[in-house]
């Protein structure tokens, strides 16, 4: 059956599919995917539609949403818990449902949009935390191959919003992922300024979990990035770009008060909302139907009317102002279908 994909995707854009399967269980998400793989169609995994632009001409070939539900656990007073948790659950839904089991690690990644299945692939992160700290393994199906595989932590091949799935995309559907978590009431160390000065902590303290979570919702949803249907401001893909991982080099020509965090290669890691922010890209900025949220610049809107090509064009500009100024090229973090920058 033909679907809008706007109804599916958290910009509330994109044109129709040709095909749409809704998959409630592994066996009809592998089924849906061998069907389409044998009649030779393109094939679009959507879990949470948070994370992704669709063009307006829609999709030509076979969008199947994942919709599977379930989890298992198992506690060990020693070691915590390892949870497996099938793909298309509520990311958010699923850390709510942890902390009141009493399990600590995801608190900082509280009020990120999307499904379980979705996280492994950007290695999703906030403050300080990624998910990739957490995650014992990913099993998947394997379309190439036309097999089951589970990857190890270490074969995910995790780094900065990027892993094996990432780098190989469309090639794995993932069925669920298992996480190890610690028993405990108190949070991972807070590394994360924003955050230990919202909490009033110093970096490195560790403090309720249920606290974590109640100081990151309140960020995020002063940020715009708590997903309102009410609110255009909040619809938006997240973070559009990544912050970009520079050379010393580079670094060390950007002003003084330009975020730098060194990485373990050498590289620093930079701020892309500083550096937009000091390229002339403005908070409440309109073109077209799209514009950057008034409450976060790396958040670019669907104000109510905005199309694919308009958020594209906005995105344009934006990097096209930091390449400029500071002769560095953003990266979007955002999946793109059926257009590029």
């Amino acid at each position: 059956m033909s679907e809008l994909l706007s109804n599916h995707t958290s910009l509330h854009i994109g044109g129709p599919a040709k095909n749409f399967v809704r998959a409630t269980t592994e066996e009809e998400l592998v089924n849906a995917v061998k069907a389409a793989d044998a009649a030779g169609e393109e094939v679009l995994i959507m879990g949470g539609g948070s994370n992704v632009l669709v063009a307006d001409s829609g999709f030509s070939g076979t969008v199947i949403h994942v919709e599977t539900k379930g989890n298992s656990y198992h506690v060990d007073a020693c070691s915590g818990g390892m949870i497996t948790v099938a793909a298309g659950e509520d990311w958010d839904g699923f850390v709510e449902w942890l902390l009141d089991k009493g399990f600590a690690g995801l608190e900082t990644m509280s009020g990120i949009p999307g499904t379980v299945g979705g996280a492994p692939i950007q290695n999703i992160g906030a403050y300080g935390h990624e998910v990739s700290e957490v995650i014992a393994r990913v099993r998947t199906w394997d379309r190439k191959a036309g097999a089951y595989k589970t990857f190890s932590n270490s074969e995910c091949e995790f780094e900065y919003r990027s892993s094996v799935f990432k780098k190989n995309p469309g090639r794995y559907v993932i069925l669920d992922v298992t996480f190890q978590l610690r028993n405990g009431e108190m949070s991972l160390p807070i590394k994360y300024k924003e955050l230990a000065h919202y909490l009033g902590v110093e970096l490195e303290a560790r403090v309720l979990v249920s606290d974590v979570r109640k100081a990151v919702l309140a960020l995020r949803a002063a940020k715009g990035m708590l997903l309102d249907s009410k609110d255009h401001d909040t619809w938006s893909a997240g973070s559009f770009f990544v912050n970009p991982i520079v050379s010393a080099e580079v670094a060390a020509t950007l002003p003084a008060d330009a975020p730098r965090w060194p990485q373990p290669d050498g590289r620093v890691k930079t701020s892309a909302a500083w550096l937009m922010e000091h390229a002339g890209v403005k908070k409440g900025e309109i073109h077209n139907g799209a514009g950057i949220s008034t409450k976060h610049v790396l958040a670019l809107v669907n104000t109510g009317s905005a199309t694919a090509a308009d958020i594209v064009e906005m995105a344009r500009l934006a990097r096209s102002a930091v390449k400029e100024k500071f002769g560095i090229e953003l990266e979007p973090e955002v999946q793109f279908v059926g257009l590029s920058l």
